[in-house]
């Protein structure tokens, strides 16, 4: 059950399962407080999640209802995540991410296999011969209440460098740097390229599973985030020690 709040118009659950995971403070200070988010935590409150979300957590431990996310996670994914809890500092870190002036750095395990080719979008491999390094480019159009982005001819407005760091018998670790930012847009490029993350329920096929049931986590980390601070100018590294776990454990 939901009741609308009247502090910045979150809902209020009245009854909600709790995550029993927390986030991890990895660097604080007066504008920002950078944590390292768990699987299955979202970023903030929607749907039927309110109190198990990072945002809600953060203001209630530090005591400050100014806090906001400077960009967001999927709830599935873990890692290296920006809130700002300055209110005056809010557009600058925002804008940083909006104007993809932060490099971006993920981490997932998928199969080894030979890449598919794809209905649409293109591939292009940056080191000839080898398959790996390449560069994923095509259209992802996510729609509100969907639970699937899917790619289709059009503009491109989704670019993801894929690399191969380590093979792990049949599965292999794979670093993503996305130029971009469009919803799922790691998943669904890992997907297209007949590579779809371990864990993932919703690519290639959506599955459903239990809102308790942690023993599947989504092998995505968004293991490093570097930016110029907007306001010191200094340059910042983050990064996220969540593992991965080739079983999925959580």
């Amino acid at each position: 059950m939901a009741v609308e709040s009247g502090q910045r118009g979150h809902r209020m659950v009245l009854e909600e399962p709790r995550i029993p995971f927390e986030p991890r403070i990895i660097y604080e200070d007066q504008r920002i407080i950078v944590v390292d988010k768990p699987h299955f935590l979202a970023t903030m409150p929607r749907g039927m999640w309110y109190a198990s979300t990072v945002l809600i957590r953060m203001r209630r431990l530090y005591g400050e209802p100014d806090i906001i996310p400077a960009h967001r996670l999927d709830r599935a994914t873990a890692g290296v995540l920006v809130l700002v809890r300055d209110a005056s500092a809010r557009r600058a870190y925002q804008m940083l991410f909006q104007e993809h002036r932060v490099r971006k750095i993920y981490q997932c395990l998928a199969p080894v296999r030979p890449i598919a080719r794809s209905r649409t979008g293109t591939v292009r491999h940056l080191d000839p011969p080898r398959v790996f390094p390449l560069e994923r480019r095509s259209r992802v159009i996510k729609r509100r209440g969907v639970l699937q982005a899917w790619e289709e001819r059009g503009p491109v407005n989704a670019v993801t460098r894929v690399d191969l760091t380590a093979g792990l018998g049949c599965l292999a670790t794979y670093t993503l740097y996305p130029k971009t930012g469009k919803t799922h847009q790691l998943r669904v490029h890992m997907n297209a390229l007949g590579l779809p993350i371990v864990g993932d329920d919703l690519y290639p096929r959506i599955q459903s599973r239990a809102y308790d049931d942690f023993s599947r986590p989504l092998q995505l980390v968004a293991r490093r985030l570097e930016f110029t601070d907007p306001f010191t100018g200094v340059d910042r590294t983050f990064t996220s020690s969540v593992p991965l776990e080739p079983q999925g454990k959580a």
